[in-house]
């Protein structure tokens, strides 16, 4: 059948690659782009996102002695585990079945020392501070307590309850700094600490006492 005319001819796509074959110069050149000078190092890539930081709560005791002295309830914890042995706050994850942060903090209070959660009145929710070595996400509740005739500390968790005087933790010689190694940073790390009762208060625990005394002592809140 006769083509019509002014109709073009089918595409023959392996024609034209024969054609592009015998004739190398009539291929495309492609355009010069602006050189570019090469770097020697390799183009910083950022870094993955971290695991997100599992909820924990604790409860931050205060309570006054029959002299009127405020008093602050820390525990020690039991040898074992990440933080065996620190000195901390009664506290823990915050589990599925808890209603909120800070009736986790409340529970955790009562089965590591024995204080009912009636003897408890939460006054603030004090800044959220994370752990490096475990992972956590700790929410300090500050709280007015009533203490209990004797405090009952799980064995399992906790070694012994310690009631430091708030003045004595305020004094210049409660306070220490230390340089220390940790797996997570390449030099020396000069880290604060509290003297309580022999031990070293550090840690996730010091940055939630460090900014909270002074306002305790001004009379923030009525303990």
């Amino acid at each position: 059948m006769a083509r019509r005319a002014g109709r073009r001819p089918p595409r023959d796509p392996l024609g034209r690659a024969l054609r592009a074959r015998r004739a190398p110069s009539a291929r495309r050149v492609p355009r010069a782009r602006p050189h570019r000078k090469r770097r020697r190092h390799r183009a910083h890539r950022p870094r993955p996102l971290s695991a997100p930081r599992r909820d924990a709560a604790v409860l931050v005791p205060f309570f006054r002695d029959a002299q009127g002295a405020l008093r602050m309830v820390l525990v020690r914890r039991a040898s074992g585990g990440v933080h065996g042995g620190q000195i901390a706050f009664p506290g823990g994850r915050v589990e599925p079945g808890d209603v909120s942060r800070e009736a986790a903090a409340l529970r955790e209070a009562q089965e590591e020392i024995g204080l009912p959660p009636g003897h408890a009145e939460v006054l603030a929710a004090l800044p959220a501070v994370d752990t490096v070595v475990s992972g956590f996400l700790i929410h300090p509740f500050l709280a007015r307590v009533r203490r209990p005739a004797a405090w009952r500390p799980d064995p399992a968790e906790i070694a012994d309850v310690l009631e430091p005087r708030v003045d004595d933790l305020l004094a210049p010689e409660a306070h220490g700094e230390s340089l220390e190694r940790f797996p997570q940073w390449p030099g020396p790390v000069r880290i604060g600490f509290y003297r309580v009762g022999g031990h070293r208060l550090w840690g996730a625990t010091y940055r939630i006492v460090r900014p909270l005394l002074p306002r305790v002592a001004a009379g923030d809140w009525p303990l």
